[in-house]
């Protein structure tokens, strides 16, 4: 099966496109992408690091684990929110310099073939996700830049 691939255009230099997804994802996550009530969401900065949610009596459900750390153009994370590790699909993001004060961030999900006949469903469903988190991303990058 072909990849989930998109891109958009955030104004903003890579260095803080990059700092904001990885290092500041609490700040624009949505609350309602995640498993339960989610206090905190957390990216690890570093290879092999956690990507995880909180909530408010300590329990933790982890989402990834950081598979490439590339600072500030690329990264790459296991992601099963809400599934099992062993259904994890692949995410790839680079943030790549573009117009004068725009990064150009292109995101690559592959390993739906994981979930058999289902995989049309999940693709369908992480790229309406994806899509969400466009605008609390891009605003974020520019209410801190």
């Amino acid at each position: 099966m072909e990849a989930l691939r998109f891109a958009f255009d955030v104004r903003c230099a890579p260095e803080h496109a990059f700092e904001v997804w990885t290092h500041r994802m609490d700040s624009w996550w949505p609350r309602d992408h995640t498993v339960g009530p989610a206090e905190t969401v957390t990216l690890q900065p570093t290879l092999g690091g956690r990507i995880y949610e909180r909530d408010a009596a300590g329990v933790e459900h982890d989402w990834g684990v950081v598979t490439a750390w590339e600072p500030p153009t690329r990264l790459a994370y296991t992601w099963h929110l809400g599934r099992d590790p062993d259904q994890a699909t692949d995410v790839e993001i680079r943030f790549l310099p573009a117009e004068p004060g725009t990064t150009r961030v292109e995101v690559e999900q592959s390993g739906f073939d994981r979930f058999g006949d289902q995989a049309d469903v999940w693709q369908a469903r992480n790229r309406v996700g994806w899509d969400s988190l466009v605008s609390p991303f891009s605003r974020a990058v520019e209410r801190s830049a």
